[in-house]
């Protein structure tokens, strides 16, 4: 029978002083065993011979049980068979009329890893432990990257959420003048640059607003912003950069035709009416394109130049048209004030 008390000790109470310790007899068989250090060994290591358990590294190898009492008093280094991979600091103490000894153990280095691997918490060391300072320092540490992490994720996401807002037109969420700027910039600077511009104007929009008022102009708006964005492909830009006027950027367009299509289809689409307060709110759009291969070197502000001087011949031929622009366009009077 395994005895549960060692000098008048409760073997549960031992466990609470000294949850790494082992107990032994004088045959050096193992009575009891910390319950921190079966954890670690991940066994129960009671009737098991002492030093089939650990290892004595230093100050000098002792294999038997009177050369371990002989160390009694002095710091060991000592490592569980089962685990060499975690050194552990220790002291042997005999017990009284050769009953055998007690070793009491700690983890000193090796914390950290123990803690990591074998799921140490601050229930497994007694609270006179050291060890348990380092480990309210590692939860604490663990706390404040935890913390660390958290706001860094807020300031990256609030971050992200502003930069979204300075490039987003309020009302009707499209991209604005700011980045569209940007973007027709990264698209000129590509080696080889194939992409179409379309300037877009609405026509007859003061009117809706004179009639209707200016909650009915933003609603007529938001619904040109729905019809565009349903139109063009992913990648592909739709800003808005002024009151009633939208820019369209077409990534690997290089075909006249298609943009001419493009075009007719959202002057179609744009003259369907679309209902405020009961009301019909009718509009159209008139428009003018570029495309980036019909320049050797494209410049940003020449082809929104060019661009707008189709738009203005567009307007100029009755409205809700479409316009490639050529040289010949060049031609017409400097003086383009738009009719709505």
């Amino acid at each position: 029978m395994i005895p549960d008390r060692v000098i008048g000790l409760p073997g549960t109470a031992l466990d609470q002083v000294m949850p790494m310790h082992l107990w032994f007899g004088a045959s050096g068989l193992i009575n009891r065993a910390g319950p921190t250090l079966g954890k670690i060994a991940r066994d129960d290591l009671r009737r098991r011979p002492l030093f089939d358990v650990l290892d004595i590294k230093r100050p000098r190898i002792a294999a038997t049980i009177p050369a371990l009492l002989s160390l009694q008093g002095v710091r060991l280094s000592i490592c569980l068979r089962a685990r060499p991979d975690l050194p552990l600091r220790g002291m042997v103490v005999a017990l009284p009329a050769g009953t055998g000894g007690l070793v009491n153990l700690s983890l000193g280095l090796s914390f950290a890893k123990a803690v990591a691997d074998c799921g140490l918490t601050l229930k497994d060391f007694s609270p006179c432990d050291q060890t348990v300072d380092l480990l309210y320092l590692r939860e604490a540490n663990a706390a404040i990257a935890h913390e660390s992490r958290l706001l860094t994720g807020r300031l990256q996401t609030a971050r992200a959420a502003a930069e979204e807002q300075a490039l987003t037109d309020t009302l009707t969420g499209l991209a604005n003048r700011r980045a569209m700027d940007s973007a027709l910039k990264s698209l000129t600077d590509a080696p080889m640059p194939r992409f179409g511009l379309m300037h877009l104007d609405l026509d007859f929009f003061k009117e809706v607003n004179d009639s209707l008022g200016h909650a009915a102009g933003d609603h007529v708006l938001t619904h040109v912003a729905d019809v565009l964005r349903s139109e063009i492909r992913l990648g592909d830009v739709v800003a808005r950069v002024g009151g009633d006027e939208f820019v369209l950027l077409f990534r690997d367009c290089d075909d006249p035709d298609l943009l001419q299509a493009i075009g007719a289809r959202l002057i179609s689409r744009l003259e369907e009416p679309t209902i405020f307060d009961g009301q019909p709110c009718r509009i159209s759009a008139s428009a003018g394109s570029v495309l980036a291969s019909r320049y050797d070197r494209p410049d940003p502000d020449r082809m929104l130049n060019d661009a707008d001087i189709a738009l203005y011949a567009s307007k100029n031929r009755g409205r809700a048209q479409h316009t490639l622009f050529e040289e010949d366009l060049l031609a017409l009077p400097p003086n383009r004030a738009r009719p709505n």
